[in-house]
C-alpha cells in the first residue's frame, strides 16, 4: 500500500511543472533571462538591417559627395607650395625668397606673421629670433628698424643637414609681399593669440582686395575662431583640433553626412618625420607612433572625398622626389616644399609622361 502510494506521488511529479507553481523569485529569473533573450533577438533583427543600411549609405556618400553637398569653388587651386617662400634655396621668408619662388612658378606662398613692437606685421616663422639670427630677442620686444639681419647660412628645419644662403637676409613686411605679388595666393600661419596682429592682417588683406586669395591657417582650433570672427570671408584650413575631428568623422562613417566649413587641409607627411624632419617632441621619435599617425592619417578614400567636395589637402614638407611622389599617390592635391626648383621639375618631368 505504501509502496502504490509512493510511485503515484512520483508519478506526479515527473511531468512539468505548471508555472504558477513556481516560487516567485525563480519565476523573474525565468522571465528576466528567456524574456532579455527575445528582447536581444527582436532588437537584432531591426539593428542589423540597419547598421548594414548605414553603412552602405556612408560608403556611397563618401564616393559621391556632391548628392549632399555643393562643391567649394575657390578662386585658385595650387599643386605646387613654397613653405617660407622656399626656405631650401634662398633665406626664408625674405623677399628674394618669395621672388624666387614665384620665379620657378610656386603655386602658393606659405608663411607666418608676427607684430613688432611699434605694429608692423613682420613675415617671420619664429616669434623669437635665436634661431634666425643668433640674437635671443622676441619680434614684439622690437621695433621695425631695430630687427637684426638673419644668418647668412641658415639650416633648413625640414631637412636636417641642408643649409640655405642668399644675398637677403632682411626681415620682409607682410604689406611688401602683397604689393609685390597681388595675384599670387598666399597662406598666411597665424601662431600667437593676438587679436591686433589678425586685425592688421585682415585689414591688410582688405586693403589688397585679396580676400579669395589669402587663406588663414593656425594649428590652434582657439586662434583659427578669432581669425574667423576678424574675417569672416577669407578662406580657412582645419586646426589641430578639427584635424582629430575630421578623422573620427571619417572613421565613424559620419563624414559624408557633415557640412565642413574649411577650404584646406594641410598635415604632415609622416614618412619625413626621423628622416628628413627631426622633431624635438620625444613621442613622434618613436617609429611605432610614427607608423600609427600614418596609417590612420594617409588615406586615399578620405583625401578623394575632401578633393570632390572642393576641399585642398596640401601635405608637407617634401623636399625629395620620392617623398613628393608619395604625397601625390597618397591623394594630396597640392605638395608644400622648401625646394620650389625641385618641386617644379617633379611636375615637369611627370606632366611630360601624362
Amino acid at each position: 500500500m505504501e509502496g502504490r502510494r509512493v510511485a503515484s506521488v512520483s508519478r506526479r511529479i515527473q511531468g512539468p511543472l505548471p508555472f504558477d507553481t513556481v516560487p516567485n523569485c525563480l519565476r523573474t529569473l525565468l522571465r528576466t533571462v528567456f524574456g532579455g533573450e527575445l528582447i536581444m533577438a527582436s532588437s537584432l533583427y531591426f539593428i542589423l538591417p540597419a547598421l548594414g543600411g548605414y553603412t552602405l549609405t556612408s560608403l556611397y556618400l563618401l564616393k559621391n559627395p556632391q548628392i549632399l553637398h555643393k562643391k567649394k569653388r575657390a578662386a585658385f587651386h595650387c599643386t605646387h607650395i613654397s613653405h617660407r617662400g622656399g626656405s631650401g634655396e634662398r633665406i626664408e621668408s625674405t623677399m628674394e625668397a618669395f621672388t624666387h619662388a614665384v620665379e620657378q612658378g610656386t603655386g602658393m606662398l606659405e608663411l607666418d606673421c608676427h607684430l613688432t613692437r611699434d605694429g608692423h606685421v613682420v613675415v617671420s616663422h619664429d616669434e623669437n629670433l635665436l634661431r634666425q639670427t643668433g640674437h635671443d630677442v622676441t619680434i614684439s620686444s622690437l621695433n621695425l628698424e631695430e630687427l637684426p639681419l638673419q644668418k647668412d647660412r641658415l639650416e633648413v628645419t625640414f631637412y636636417a643637414g641642408h643649409y640655405s644662403t642668399g644675398t637677403d637676409r632682411k626681415f620682409t613686411l607682410l604689406e611688401e609681399v602683397f604689393r609685390k605679388f597681388p595675384k599670387m595666393p598666399v597662406n598666411i600661419e597665424i601662431k600667437e593669440d593676438n587679436s591686433l596682429l589678425m586685425e592688421k592682417v585682415s585689414n591688410m588683406v582688405k586693403q589688397y582686395d585679396r580676400e579669395n586669395l589669402t587663406v588663414w591657417a593656425t594649428v590652434d582650433s582657439t586662434i583659427m575662431k578669432k581669425c574667423r570672427r576678424t574675417n569672416s570671408t577669407m578662406p580657412y584650413s582645419f586646426s589641430m583640433r578639427r584635424g582629430l575631428q575630421l578623422l573620427l568623422l571619417y572613421y565613424s562613417g559620419l563624414l559624408p553626412f557633415v557640412p565642413l566649413g574649411e577650404s584646406f587641409l594641410q598635415f604632415y607627411l609622416p614618412r619625413i618625420i626621423n628622416r628628413t624632419y627631426i622633431p624635438e617632441e620625444r613621442l613622434l621619435k618613436n617609429r611605432m607612433v610614427i607608423y600609427l599617425i600614418e596609417k590612420l592619417t594617409m588615406k586615399k578614400s578620405l583625401f578623394k572625398h575632401l578633393a570632390n567636395r572642393g576641399i585642398q589637402v596640401h601635405l608637407f614638407v617634401c623636399n625629395e622626389d620620392p617623398d613628393i611622389e608619395a604625397a601625390f599617390e597618397a591623394g594630396a592635391t597640392g605638395v608644400m616644399t622648401d625646394y620650389p626648383t625641385l618641386l617644379t621639375d617633379y611636375l615637369h618631368r611627370h606632366r611630360s609622361q601624362d
